[in-house]
């Protein structure tokens, strides 16, 4: 066992979904192998327009070759590893390239750097780590009443752990995937409510809006961007139980079951979408949106 890279475009040819599975040719299945049972991180090479560079990280359960491709594999993503980082880390800074393995002898970036599939040091992978999930900045904790959809039972302490190892046992709490959660859907919502549009500050300078998961956790829901909405109180009371959902396009759908129907519309956007994040990637998955429309939503 042993960690990697995967390299993943947003506007890839393959048939990736981050959060479930990577598919890739055979020539990178002796090193996709050395990864099963251990965790990846995910890159997006810096030609990539608006690049996220080193942005999430996943365990890898098991590879099986692609039953709908011959001479593909897929690295099948062990459920409810996946977690996008709070804060993306690029390839390099002022200090240089981030993952040192990529150099050559002379100090260049040698070829290793454009391999799709590739192994990185536990040194490299930690730094990486470290820098996607660091808690810097405001807090974007929920407010202290908020209890039915977070259960925080631990104060806040800084992202620490003295191996990459012990990082990973730290980032299986429910409360620190919950933290790194609701850092990505407040920022990619600009801590607006995606379907009042009200964008809400306490006077503890908190967002109250709640980050909620399309496909929840118990149901196998991953911690991955296009997985979450930013919903306020009463929105993300509705939508978990079903009382609204999204169609595919972010049309804002009323269940038959709701008592006052006005009262919900007046609630609701004007223009009867939900507000889309700025970025591609960050848009509702219709995969996970088609989940909340057959098992939560009441016809």
């Amino acid at each position: 066992m042993g960690f990697g890279v995967f390299i993943h475009r947003s506007d890839s040819i393959y048939d990736d979904s981050p959060a479930e599975r990577y598919q890739f040719p055979s020539q990178y299945l002796g090193r996709a192998r050395n990864f099963v049972g251990d965790w990846i991180v995910y890159y997006e090479p810096r030609k990539v327009h608006s690049t996220r560079g080193y942005f999430a990280i996943a365990r890898v359960q098991q590879i099986i070759p692609d039953p709908s491709a011959p001479g593909m594999y897929l690295a099948i993503i062990e459920p409810s590893s996946y977690l996008d980082f709070a804060k993306p880390v690029p390839f390099s800074d002022a200090n240089g390239v981030v993952e040192l393995g990529v150099l050559n002898e002379q100090g260049r970036i040698s070829g290793r750097a454009q391999s799709a599939v590739r192994p990185i040091s536990p040194e490299d992978f930690d730094r990486i780590v470290r820098r996607g999930l660091d808690d810097e900045g405001p807090e974007l904790l929920p407010r202290i009443d908020a209890t039915e959809s977070f259960q925080f039972a631990e104060p806040q302490t800084p992202f620490q752990a003295e191996s990459s190892r012990q990082r990973l046992e730290f980032l299986s709490s429910r409360i620190v995937r919950d933290r790194a959660f609701r850092r990505i859907i407040l920022g990619a919502y600009d801590e607006r409510c995606a379907v009042t549009g009200l964008r809400l500050i306490n006077g503890g300078g908190r967002a109250e809006v709640d980050a909620a998961h399309i496909r929840p956790v118990e149901a196998n829901g991953p911690d991955v961007v296009n997985n979450g909405i930013a919903l306020s109180g009463t929105a993300h009371w509705m939508f978990d139980r079903g009382l609204i959902t999204l169609s595919d396009d972010l049309a804002i759908l009323i269940s038959r079951q709701v008592n006052d129907v006005e009262g919900v519309r007046g609630l609701l956007n004007k223009t009867g979408y939900a507000i889309a994040p700025k970025h591609q990637y960050q848009r509702p998955h219709p995969h996970f949106l088609k989940w909340h429309r057959e098992h939560r939503f009441k016809q």
